[in-house]
């Protein structure tokens, strides 16, 4: 008899972070146990208030710590890798930690593995992170064939450091804008969420398959900056910074307002959209969430005066 719903334990490494909160609130409400596994568990308890006692375990894991990884995956019937870094030893986290988490499921049996890389993930590519996004991926495939690879674009949410990122340096009167022609295709984060959990839960109609997860919309830099600027209250000129000065700024590794690194300059050579023909949110019978309909909750902020702004009349 297959395993119920409560009776399921679904790893997830990196579950404390932005992304894994909505995982996890995905996998909870259907009765899901969760064992959240991170180098600092404590990250894992502000999921607490979204289970009932006992559904949420927090362990500690370090996908650069084979012991750690086989102890966290125990038992468990599907396990999902949301862990990713920008700066660092990326092969030893992208590449190594990824192919050991795969190894460590498949030999516990679990049904499901959930690898989460990128839109842009290339073992040839240019950036480091693209690369090894990229090599992590067939480093999987090879440990765990029936394995779900899914690559998100840029993700919003309320906590994310994009969204919010933006909408801060709008405050100022003149925004500049790097990589203004570059596209991309934001995905919200819940629906995101939604999308890995199900992904997680249904091998049979996902495992062995790769998906691109972008929203409904596809923007250029510089349409971006000018609607997250809108939402947050503002509305700074905005100014198209010339290649060879951001990427003399890359070089240096800053940007006003925020850091740029060589790296993040070579990923913004290329747009950061799904693949033509490649399966996306409706493949989960998910609605695609635009960024228009959701932001504004958490741009208000930005407001001059918050939430207690006055309103415009019409």
């Amino acid at each position: 008899m297959p395993p119920t719903r409560d009776s399921q334990i679904v790893t997830v490494f990196g579950g404390g972070g932005f992304i894994g909160r909505y995982v996890c609130e995905a996998l909870l409400k259907p009765g899901v146990r969760l064992r959240i596994a991170e180098r600092q568990p404590r990250r894992a308890f502000r999921l607490q208030p979204l289970a009932v006692v006992g559904q949420i375990t927090a362990v500690s894991a370090d996908l650069t710590r084979p012991a750690t990884i086989e102890r966290a995956v125990e038992g468990a019937s599907a396990v999902i890798n949301l862990v990713g870094v920008f700066k660092g030893d990326l092969e030893a986290i992208h590449v190594e930690g990824a192919r050991r988490a795969a190894v460590a499921a498949r030999e516990a049996g679990a049904a499901a593995f959930v690898q989460v890389s990128a839109i842009g993930a290339d073992a040839g590519g240019a950036s480091d992170y693209g690369r090894t996004k990229g090599l992590g991926e067939q480093a999987v495939r090879d440990a765990f064939p029936d394995a779900t690879i899914i690559r998100p674009s840029v993700v919003f949410g309320p906590e994310d450091e994009f969204t919010n990122r933006f909408a801060s340096m709008a405050r100022l009167p003149v925004l500049p804008v790097v990589a203004p022609r570059t596209r991309f295709q934001p995905v919200f984060v819940r629906d995101l969420g939604r999308a890995i959990a199900a992904a997680a839960l249904d091998p049979g109609r996902h495992g062995g398959k790769t998906y691109d997860l972008g929203g409904p919309e596809v923007l250029t830099m510089r349409e971006l900056n000018g609607r997250i600027a809108a939402m947050a209250g503002h509305s700074p000129e905005l100014v198209d910074v010339p290649d060879f000065i951001a990427k003399g700024m890359a070089s240096l590794g800053f940007l006003p307002g925020a850091p740029l690194s060589r790296d993040q300059w070579i990923m913004l050579q290329r747009d950061n959209i799904a693949a033509e023909g490649s399966s996306g949110l409706e493949a989960f019978g998910i609605e695609p969430t635009p960024l228009g309909a959701v932001a504004p909750s958490w741009l208000g902020r930005f407001v001059k005066g918050g939430r207690f702004a006055p309103r415009a009349t019409a």
